[in-house]
């Protein structure tokens, strides 16, 4: 198989890109990267070939010689290199900026700084406990859905924009999963958890889910 994909189970990076591929119907092999067993494999000299940044996911297509890392630059490449009827990306300028808005709402603004490095640089180096660590990711997940469950409230439909899955859905499911995993009280969001829910349904969702990757415990 020529695709392959460098991904950690709970990863909300990688869950992206696994429904990326979902959507678009493409074979991939799971090339599992535990970030915690051995203090990381993605430290290792091998995986710091493929992905300086030592972060997942990974994107390696060997057929086109093409290894990427970033998941949204991995995703906008999926959609362009394999186009559908159902684009992640319209085509009107302003509605790609806006789908872009909310998936950097949470890339930018929530998952980077909640995320395992972070959250493991606040326990080893600033003490702080497990009850300190809850609250942190809670009020940065609690700062980006305010804001775009206020986006949403004028643009959604069945999905976060309209009716059709976009960019914005496959960033926003994965981070549902993560603040549900912290007990984030998603009544206070009932837009963004509505998307959520209507994306569960779908069969590229469900597979990229992280209970039901390889690697999960």
């Amino acid at each position: 198989m020529n695709i392959k994909l460098y991904s950690y189970w709970r990863s909300s990076a990688s869950y992206r890109v696994r429904i990326a591929l979902n959507l678009k119907q493409l074979e991939y092999e799971y090339v599992p990267v535990h970030l915690v067993n051995s203090g990381g494999e993605q430290k290792g000299d091998a995986y710091k070939g493929l992905n300086p940044s030592m972060l997942v996911p990974t994107f390696v297509d060997e057929n086109e010689d093409v290894i990427l890392n970033q998941s949204l630059a991995i995703i906008e490449y999926l959609d362009e290199k394999y186009p559908s009827e159902s684009p992640f990306l319209p085509q009107h300028s302003l509605d790609r900026a806006r789908i872009r808005m909310i998936a950097q709402d949470v890339c930018c603004d929530i998952q980077p700084v909640s995320n395992l490095r972070v959250l493991n640089k606040l326990k080893s180096e600033f003490n702080a406990n497990g009850d300190a660590v809850t609250k942190w990711s809670h009020d940065v997940i609690h700062a980006g859905f305010e804001a775009i469950e206020s986006r949403l409230g004028t643009r959604a439909g069945k999905y976060a924009y309209g009716y059709d899955v976009t960019l914005a859905d496959i960033c926003i499911v994965p981070q549902v999963y993560n603040a549900l995993r912290f007990e984030v009280d998603m009544s206070k969001f009932p837009t963004i958890h509505k998307v959520y829910n209507n994306c569960q349904k779908l069969p590229a969702f469900i597979d990229a889910a992280p209970q039901n990757q390889l690697d999960a415990p």
